[in-house]
């Protein structure tokens, strides 16, 4: 009988771990470092070793797991197998099987972002909805899509990469990609930043953002004091974010858009600016899509991972 299952979220400077209950319950969760040198070399296997010590700490058995799910941030296809990653230091890598052998358990593995999504769609911020679209906002724009509870990966595991559709050709300055005009460039935290220092520049119009730093967090907290420049930012934001949102439903007709990553920490008012556009550019079979942010938080990387594995 299983019972148990690990969730684990791999991030460039700490892995995050999660033991769960097959009914999606945290029964622990902790970080351990993660270790870049040599390639990369020893990060499956002290992931391997923190979750066989934590099974031996809680008296569980390895016929009691169901096995560990694993979310990396890059590409990963449907057989465990990363090409390479920017972070970690990997190469081609078969990070499933060299974590099955590390560890005796049943592993799967997806890219981070989607596994996200899947937590999202689990018990987050979209929780009874199968059909789900995730945006995650953080340095740059990750995404994942779920349909009928899986995951989009793709033939080259690259399903879901929202931050890399083409919204503008004029955008300045490349995306870290390489192309030119990408939704990461203009919905990231460092996108906003920068369509807020363009505004700044180009207008004399009084704004609090003149007064300190700009950030996307003092962007939407000038906003919420009524800045016009700052309205203005949060428009432009707003525009770029809903219309590539309305593409993605015209295609995949999700019945949730879920909005994470720390820039969603603005709260609701980030919202209303996206959702107006995405109404506006929308195919109207879509038009009823719920609206609503991520809950997880930092933790939706290891729900996602262990709901893989379910």
């Amino acid at each position: 009988m299983k019972k148990y299952v690990f969730g684990v979220d791999v991030g460039g400077t700490t892995v995050k771990m999660g033991l769960f209950n097959v009914d999606g319950e945290v029964l622990d969760k902790w970080e351990i470092k993660t270790h870049t040198e040599n390639g990369g070399e020893a990060i499956l296997p002290d992931i391997a070793a923190s979750a066989l010590a934590k099974l031996e700490e809680k008296n569980i058995v390895k016929d009691e797991v169901a096995g560990i799910g694993i979310g990396i941030p890059g590409p990963i296809n449907d057989e465990g197998v990363v090409p390479h990653t920017a972070n970690l230091g990997w190469g081609y890598k078969e990070v499933t099987r060299e974590l099955e052998e590390l560890t005796g358990l049943p592993c799967k593995g997806g890219n981070d972002a989607n596994v996200a999504a899947l937590g999202e769609a689990w018990k987050g911020g979209a929780a009874g909805y199968s059909n789900v679209v995730m945006v995650t906002l953080g340095t740059g724009v990750g995404g994942g899509i779920i349909i009928g509870g899986k995951i989009i990966t793709g033939s080259n595991g690259a399903g879901g990469e929202i931050g890399h559709l083409h919204v503008d050709d004029n955008i300045p300055g490349h995306c870290g990609c390489g192309n030119q005009g990408c939704l990461e460039q203009v919905a990231s935290a460092t996108g906003i930043t920068n369509l807020a220092n363009q505004a700044l520049a180009a207008s004399d119009k009084p704004s609090m953002l003149r007064e300190g730093e700009v950030s996307a967090k003092t962007v939407f907290d000038a906003v919420k004091a009524d800045d016009e420049l700052a309205k203005e930012i949060a428009e432009r934001f707003g525009k770029y974010l809903g219309t590539a949102l309305a593409n993605i439903t015209a295609i995949v007709d999700p019945q949730a858009i879920v909005i994470g990553g720390g820039v969603s920490k603005a709260g609701p008012i980030l919202l209303e600016y996206v959702e107006k556009y995405y109404q506006k550019y929308c195919f109207k079979s879509c038009r009823n899509v719920k609206f609503t942010l991520a809950t997880l938080g930092n933790d939706a990387g290891i729900f996602g991972s262990a709901k893989l594995v379910l």
